[in-house]
Order: C-alpha cells, then structure tokens, then sequence
C-alpha cells in the first residue's frame, strides 16, 4: 500500500507558469476592485464586465504551460498515492499528468447556470457572452466560487486531508479561508511540509517544516526527500 500524500496547492504554483496571482500589492486584480469581478455583488451590477474579465483570464490560461513543480507532483504518483487539493482555477494540475485533483474554487474552463450550481458545462468555446444560457433558461456564468459564496468542495477536500499520511503545502501561504483551515484536519503525527516564501509564525510547530522558496526550487528539494522515504 502506497502512503496517501495530499497537497495542498495555491496561487504560487501557476505563477511559475505565468498566470498572475490573486490580487497585486495594491489589492486590485488586474486593475479592477475584487468586488466588481469577483462577487455576487459584481455579477449583479454588470455582468457583461464579469464575462470579459474572466473571458481574458480563460485565455491566459489556455495559453499556459504547467512548470516543473506540477510535472514533479504528477511523478511523485509512482511513488504515493498522492490527491491534490487545489486553490486555483486553472487546469495545470492535470495538464502536467495528476490523475486526481479536487478544485476548491471551480475551474475557469467550466460554466455554469446562475439559477442551478449543479449545472455545470464544459466550455468548448473559450468565451461566455451575454445571452448564453443554460438549459433552464438563466445566463451562464463563470464556474468560480466568488467572494460571499459558499465552498461546496471543502468538506470532500476535509476528508481527504484527514487520512493524510503527509501533508504538503505548495504555493500558498494559508491566509485564505476555509482553505487554510484544512492544514487543521491532519493527525498529530502527520508530516507537514510547507513551500512558500513567506512562512507564517505557526510555521514553528514541530509537526511543520517550513521551505521558504519558490514552488519550482521548493519542489526539487522535497520530491528528492518524499522519493527517498517511498
């Protein structure tokens, strides 16, 4: 039996592969306020903003590549049965060859109605316009759990974190809830690894070891590790 190794990914990872973090120093995500793209409140006001804005970032992603650091995860299945929980909402996980990945905050390559969550679509176009709708008649929107929204993926991602052997921690500096009360689920014993250059203080605990680095530098450094102890 191979040990269960879950990971924990953030915006970290798809930076290396040029996809633009969350928000930048002056809290605005590519010029515009969180709350005029990314909340129920936004989609409200104007939809036609919230389509193009998430329409430009389907693109970038598109035209991403996964980095070293997704290819290593996706090596390390040979070695554990390794379940990525993700942050992101880009679909580099898989393009870079993990076979089960769970994605915390939608994927930007889905739509979904506006009236029924369980709607969910692939997108075949890499566009939603105004007037696209689903089979229930409402607008499609973009698969993505905005601000104010419920997680409905954080419970399954909690049960996969509580039978953990090893937690690693990629790309995220656990400031973002529900997400970083995962870390919370893992047994006393479990080993936890977190890359990411900013460590916080709980980082001491002697259960949490702390890579203060890059996800690519960080991952040549614990996929050597994690392969030695298979």
């Amino acid at each position: 039996m191979k040990k269960k190794l879950v990971v924990l990914t953030g915006a970290g990872i798809s930076a290396e592969s040029g996809i633009p973090t969350f928000r930048g120093a002056d809290g605005l995500w590519e010029g515009h306020d969180v709350t005029e793209v990314a909340s129920p409140q936004g989609w409200k006001m104007n939809q036609a903003l919230v389509l193009d804005f998430y329409n430009k970032r389907r693109k970038a992603v598109v035209e991403a590549e996964p980095n070293e650091a997704h290819k290593m995860l996706a090596e390390l299945e040979y070695y554990y049965d390794v379940e990525i929980i993700t942050q992101n909402i880009d679909d580099l996980h898989e393009r870079g060859g993990s076979s089960k990945v769970l994605h915390l905050h939608g994927e930007i390559k889905k739509a979904r109605s506006s009236v029924d969550e369980n709607l969910v679509y692939e997108l075949e176009d890499l566009e939603i316009k105004v007037g696209d709708l689903c089979e229930k008649g409402s607008q499609l929107r973009p698969h993505i759990v905005w601000f104010g929204e419920m997680v409905p993926m954080i419970e399954p991602a909690a049960k996969i974190t509580a039978d953990a052997d090893i937690l690693l921690v990629v790309g995220t500096s656990l400031q973002v809830y529900p997400a970083a009360g995962l870390i919370h689920q893992v047994g006393h014993r479990v080993p936890i690894y977190v890359i990411d250059p900013s460590t916080p203080e709980y980082y001491g605990s002697n259960q949490i070891t702390a890579i203060p680095k890059s996800a690519v530098e960080g991952m040549k450094e614990i996929s050597r590790r994690l392969k030695s102890e298979s």
